[in-house]
């Protein structure tokens, strides 16, 4: 029997892909603009404190935007004393606030033009990064391949797409539907970029994981039914932190979408990262704090 259950999400996914041609284009940068500012996050009047002296940069997952994505991670940091910010990357043409779409390099370049905005806003020599799922691998291309290093302190993964996904076994079907591995490349690049073993993955992944000079952190739900397995969101190399979200509490039944959304317990985890010095042990009862 086919695990029909497992397979809703990513058909979704196909689905949303295929209404990238027909959905009529809307403009609501300006709308999000204003919804950020007045949750105080995208403040660019914001200037770091010596407490938090980097401005923290959020990057959306792959159908997600810039505002959505957030509303449980920017508060939970601004109410922390940090200046939040959060960009809208991987647009495609037609297809309003499901971004996250396009090729993943040039989404990486988005990524630098909006860092040095941020850095010229705020005046600070480097950024921490937080991105979810796609978000959370993205980065890594600007700072192997776009001088990122240089102005980036700490990446940290939320359910990230580090090593590809098989998308709960799905795509291994792609060869028996011709046109199917067209439809994921056309309409949604990133979707084809995300896949195990994909040209984008092997020049991300060649000689090594991570660069010198930034501090990685990844945190992973056994759960995950989109990043399959779960540990191939895991990283090798200097510098980094592995963090199962159930060896902290196991009781945490966040699956993809959750742990980068509304779980407290990764939120706490993602503190502990940007702030290592006065990091304090995350527990059940961090959805408390």
């Amino acid at each position: 029997m086919l695990p029909w259950k497992r397979l809703i999400r990513p058909l979704a996914a196909l689905l949303l892909a295929a209404a990238a041609t027909t959905v009529p284009a809307t403009s609501a940068a300006a709308a999000d603009t204003a919804a950020t500012s007045s949750r105080g996050w995208n403040d660019y009047a914001c200037k770091p404190s010596s407490a938090h002296p980097r401005p923290v940069v959020l990057v959306h997952g792959t159908f997600a935007n810039s505002v959505d994505n957030w509303l449980g991670l920017a508060p939970y940091l601004v109410n922390r004393g940090y200046c939040v910010y959060s960009l809208d990357y991987g647009q495609l043409p037609g297809v309003p606030f499901f971004n996250g779409l396009g090729p993943i390099d040039k989404s990486a370049r988005q990524l630098d033009t909006f860092v040095d905005q941020v850095l010229a806003s705020t005046g600070a020599a480097e950024v921490d990064l937080v991105g979810h799922s796609q978000g959370g691998m993205m980065p890594r291309y600007y700072l192997k391949f776009l001088g990122g290093a240089a102005e980036v302190n700490a990446l940290i993964g939320i359910a990230p797409s580090n090593h590809g996904t098989t998308l709960g076994g799905l795509t291994q079907l792609l060869d028996y539907f011709p046109g199917a591995g067209d439809l994921l490349s056309t309409a949604t690049p990133a979707l084809a970029d995300q896949v195990v073993g994909s040209p984008f993955l092997t020049k991300l992944n060649a000689g090594g994981d991570t660069v010198p000079g930034v501090t990685y952190t990844v945190l992973a739900t056994k759960y995950d039914e989109v990043v399959t397995p779960y540990r191939s969101q895991f990283l090798n190399g200097p510098n980094v932190r592995n963090v199962v979200i159930q060896d902290l509490c196991a009781a945490d039944l966040s699956e993809h979408a959750a742990i980068g959304l509304l779980d407290r317990i990764a939120f706490h985890e993602v503190t502990n990262a940007l702030d290592p010095a006065h990091a304090t042990p995350t527990t059940c009862l961090s959805v408390l704090g």
